[in-house]
């Protein structure tokens, strides 16, 4: 019972460090220009002091037996924490059509789908997204090193 409640404690003050450093880094956001009344620091802010809150409400009162997810749930949950740092790395080089399309396609198998599922799934978001984003948004996404510009 004791086990739960350490574990709990820890987590609360890891993710009260993080929150720490995110509200830290957040107030330091500053814009050229004037993009909206609140300006560019209030919804890091908003986040920063959500996270905080809820860090401290784990540490004030932890689960006394918090239910932990079997072994390879916490493997999938790694696979995705890897596959995003690799995603982010990837973009700029591959484009991201490509690297969306990817990336989809690994976390469409860690969820069981297909690997045909997974890339056709990925590849019709990854296009939807970019006609949102470049098109729609007027916001320029990388094609890549693949891509002749």
């Amino acid at each position: 019972m004791e086990r739960g409640r350490r574990t709990d404690r820890i987590a609360g003050a890891l993710l009260l460090l993080v929150s720490a450093g995110y509200g830290l880094e957040a107030a330091r956001l500053q814009a050229d220009f004037l993009a909206d009344p609140l300006g560019p620091r209030a919804f890091p802010l908003l986040l920063a002091v959500s996270l905080g809150v809820f860090s401290l409400y784990l540490l004030v009162r932890p689960d006394p037996d918090p239910a932990w997810p079997p072994p390879h749930v916490l493997t999938g949950q790694l696979g995705m924490l890897v596959s995003f740092v690799v995603y982010s790395y990837a973009l700029a080089p591959l484009g991201f059509l490509l690297a969306t399309t990817l990336e989809m396609a690994w976390l469409s198998r860690l969820f069981g789908a297909s690997w045909r599922t997974g890339l056709l799934g990925g590849l019709g978001l990854a296009v939807v997204l970019y006609v949102i984003f470049v098109f729609g948004l007027g916001i320029p996404l990388p094609l890549g090193r693949w891509w002749p510009a």
